[in-house]
């Protein structure tokens, strides 16, 4: 079984969103079949119909979640220590050699990835691009717009 990165903090909404899909949305739509089933005909029962559709979407979603939860390699990003590379869990603060724009970013798993609170999935290029460089490296991003090269201004794990 392949291993899937990520933080605790991942880890915490994935359980957190699995016990809401069981306690919550399971019982929710198992309750609107039941009523649907109580109206008549079934073939023609369009509620029915949505309901069920649901069901299988929150099925789909309970046996998604409960996967990756298993294959999970929880990584707490307060414990590294990386000797000031950058590497999974790592938040980094690069510079833009051409504009000098300033970023940080924390770099995260695939399902924690989330552009507004500045956290990029291992697997996006920049991520990949910063893997391994410590605080005055450069990295070469292959961007749509031509490679872009970043500057890593500091490596912090917290």
């Amino acid at each position: 079984m392949t291993k899937i990165p990520m933080t605790v903090e991942g880890e915490r909404r994935l359980k957190a969103e699995l016990a809401r899909l069981k306690s919550v949305e399971r019982p929710a739509v198992i309750a609107a079949i039941a009523e649907a089933r109580s109206h008549g005909d079934l073939s023609e029962n369009a509620d029915y119909d949505a309901a069920k559709e649901r069901q299988g979407f929150i099925e789909g979603r309970i046996a998604e979640v409960e996967h990756k939860l298993a294959g999970a390699q929880v990584i707490d990003p307060a414990t590294l220590d990386a000797d000031g590379r950058v590497v999974f869990g790592a938040t980094v603060e690069i510079e833009d050699a051409d504009s000098g724009e300033s970023r940080t970013w924390q770099i995260v798993g695939d399902d924690e990835a989330d552009i507004k609170h500045r956290k990029i999935s291992i697997n996006s290029p920049i991520a990949r691009a910063l893997i391994g460089k410590s605080a005055g490296d450069v990295a070469e991003v292959a961007a749509p717009g031509g490679t872009r090269h970043y500057e890593i201004v500091a490596v912090r794990y917290a």
